[in-house]
């Protein structure tokens, strides 16, 4: 595990977020559910774990700003870093009683991701990555899969949900093109677990479209730190700004972008 006054900082502040989670998760259905947009539903339980962060985070470090699902973008004093949090990724999940979600935090140093943590309170996973000091989940020092061939690798992708119907009809050209090539296909509903899943070795490789910068901040130095390879889904360099993810060893991320960019 890392010990580093940065980590212990998200550290603390994760577990503090995550026994409200696993709180609220137990009592889900006395959750008070309001809703953003078509299959894009907000709980109590996602505001309240995002102000404990906030609060806990801007405490440690006065001045940082915040990028935040639920509260947009507070500007700090200190330009040069800024804390991006989803503070209940896989919202879904979390609201029919499926034990895969997260709280996801990542610091961006002068626009480049050098720290991230993302914590499931269902299980107590807690992956943590920091630049130049490995990837971890719990004390388990994590290495991407070093399966070479695409036809045994098992695949993580996001699936469009109902608010984003213009882009169904291109996932699936690019579901068909990747599932006749490779062993199967795993679609859980926590972008951030999937990309740790990545540096775990759990996946051969992962893509999606169409995420934010709080989806995905933490995961990129995840699978990086784990020796992983990662680029927007057209194979560009920078995925937080784009907004899409393919992920996996060199040789899976390769070919998998190739198939996805094809489609």
């Amino acid at each position: 595990m890392i010990r580093s006054a940065l980590m212990n900082v998200m550290t603390g502040a994760a577990l503090k977020a995550g026994r409200g989670l696993k709180r609220d998760f137990g009592e889900v259905e006395n959750l008070q559910v309001s809703v953003k947009g078509p299959g894009d539903f907000v709980s109590a339980a996602d505001k309240r774990a995002e102000k404990v962060l906030f609060e806990e985070l801007s405490k440690a470090r006065p001045g940082y700003g915040f990028l935040m699902e639920e509260s947009g973008a507070v500007e700090g004093s200190d330009k040069s870093h800024t804390f991006i949090i989803d503070p209940l990724d896989g919202t879904t999940n979390f609201l029919h009683g499926l034990p895969i979600f997260s709280i996801s935090i990542g610091l961006v140093r002068e626009g480049q991701v050098v720290a991230g943590l993302v914590y499931n309170p269902a299980n107590d996973d807690m992956f943590v990555a920091e630049k130049g000091q490995g990837a971890y989940l719990n004390n388990r020092r994590l290495r991407v899969a070093a399966r070479r061939d695409l036809g045994e690798a098992l695949i993580g992708c996001g699936t469009p949900h109902i608010g984003k119907a213009n882009g169904h009809a291109r996932f699936k050209q690019e579901f068909s093109a990747v599932m006749a090539n490779v062993a199967n296909i795993r679609r859980l509903g926590s972008a951030a677990l999937d990309l740790c899943y990545v540096a775990a070795g759990n996946y051969d490789g992962f893509w999606e479209r169409d995420l934010q910068q709080w989806d995905i901040a933490a995961g990129i130095i995840m699978v990086k730190e784990a020796g992983g390879y990662i680029t927007d889904a057209d194979g560009g360099p920078d995925p937080l700004a784009k907004g899409t993810v393919c992920a996996g060893n060199d040789l899976i991320h390769r070919a998998l972008l190739a198939l996805v960019k094809q489609a």
